[in-house]
């Protein structure tokens, strides 16, 4: 009996997931186990395994199509089986009122839909990265003609890229359909007659639109801002990457200092809901990561109980992982306390927006040299700016004051952080 493919739940409070693209065509065997389709879900692209051998008999929603949770998006069929008479509950319902041809009639038509798709589908199986296809899709780009530049012909990020600066030149609007221009024309610039492109906004981009977009509207913020010293930390880091393998950055050992200080202040390891405040038990750090399709933010589970190598390839590999779409729910789905970290851009301080049901983010700035005074003396010192953005409803200005002291003594304290 054929078997109907769901669009899956892939994360917890998922709604819709949209088709980044299919790896197998109408027609193809697959395997158990066979990675068949890519889905983007609001946090990251993911992949979908066939939980059954079988043909893939028919495509329902094509590369690009938004299917809501527990919609087809496909059929799999058993040996033997065809599209055009796929069995169960549906075939007999057209044939049982007579056995008439107008009755047998949509059978033989079948075959060209489904063969029609196969030849579409084929073709469409260009070499590319998976990075370089989303991107593409983001930006409008056809990687139909596009020469790629990677291993063997493949189509690569840069190739999308260079594609993509190409495009600008050309008005979006002269291309699209008659029914898409009112909503084009929506965010109408103050200059109407302005050379402009538009850029389609992807499924992340828009929950991370409406998801901030409510968390500054109904999260009351208010900041806290500390200059920490951190020559001390330099000092260390420069000792551990010289003896060891592992190349520490200046974000490890502020994801670690921050983790020591929720262990310290545990009622900033908090989260706000209506009927109470949760306190967290286990000290899981948020890092935000910036990848081509926006803002995410996968997590360092029990940081506080990790060495800071440790803390160093998990970011890596996470980061690694976000960047290629490749996170699983596991990933990213939970979290007491995020860190945003924007100093390698040369940025001073900046305050973050809370990312809920959390209760604190934290703000990282550039480490800068400074004079300041010691002793009554005025010398030189490198400092890093932070501004923790906390949520009022549950954390009060003293217990963030608090983390944020014991947060700063760790930094320009860092042998603190070895023990």
């Amino acid at each position: 009996m054929p078997t109907t493919i769901m669009m899956p739940a892939l994360s917890a409070g998922m709604e819709e997931g949209t088709i980044a693209r299919w790896l197998k065509a109408a027609g193809d065997a697959v395997a158990k186990g066979d990675v068949i389709v890519e889905i983007e879900t609001d946090k990251a692209t993911m992949e979908y395994e066939a939980e059954a051998d079988g043909v893939l008999g028919a495509i329902v929603a094509a590369d690009g199509a938004t299917v809501p949770v527990n919609a087809p998006i496909a059929v799999l069929l058993a040996a033997g089986e065809s599209a055009s008479a796929p069995g169960g509950d549906a075939a007999p319902a057209a044939a049982a009122p007579a056995p008439a041809p107008a009755a047998t009639a949509p059978a033989p038509r079948a075959e060209p839909e489904v063969a029609e798709r196969r030849a579409e589908a084929r073709p469409t199986r260009i070499a590319a990265s998976p990075l370089a296809r989303r991107i593409a899709r983001d930006r409008g780009v056809a990687l139909e003609g596009l020469t790629g530049s990677g291993a063997r012909g493949r189509i690569v990020r840069v190739d999308v890229e260079q594609a993509s600066r190409t495009a600008m030149a050309a008005p979006v609007a002269a291309v699209a359909p008659p029914d898409a221009q009112p909503v084009a024309q929506r965010p109408t610039p103050q200059r109407p007659d302005a050379p402009h492109h538009a850029v389609p906004n992807s499924g992340v981009r828009k929950v991370i639109a409406r998801r901030l977009s409510e968390a500054k509207a109904t999260i009351p913020h208010f900041y806290l801002n500390a200059s920490c010293e951190i020559d001390a930390l330099l000092d260390l880091r420069k000792r551990l990457n010289a003896a060891g393998p592992h190349k520490l950055s200046i974000n490890d050992f502020v994801i670690k200092a921050a983790a020591i200080a929720l262990r310290q202040v545990p009622e900033a390891n908090a989260a706000w809901t209506d009927e109470a405040i949760l306190m967290f038990d286990d000290v899981d750090i948020s890092v935000a990561v910036a990848t081509d399709g926006g803002l995410i933010t996968p997590i360092v589970r029990q940081a506080d109980r990790k060495g800071l190598a440790t803390i160093s390839a998990e970011v890596r590999a996470l980061a690694e992982r976000a960047r290629d779409g490749k996170l699983q729910p596991g990933d990213y789905q939970g979290g007491g306390f995020t860190i945003s970290n924007l100093g390698m851009y040369g940025v001073e301080s900046f305050a973050a927006i809370i990312n809920p049901p959390q209760s604190c983010i934290l703000a990282v700035g550039a480490a800068e040299r400074r004079p300041v005074i010691r002793d009554d003396a005025c010398v030189p010192a490198t400092v890093m700016q932070c501004t923790l953005s906390v949520d009022h409803r549950s954390v009060d200005g003293a217990v963030g004051a608090r983390w944020l002291a014991a947060f700063k003594s760790l930094l320009e304290q860092p042998l603190q952080l070895m023990l």
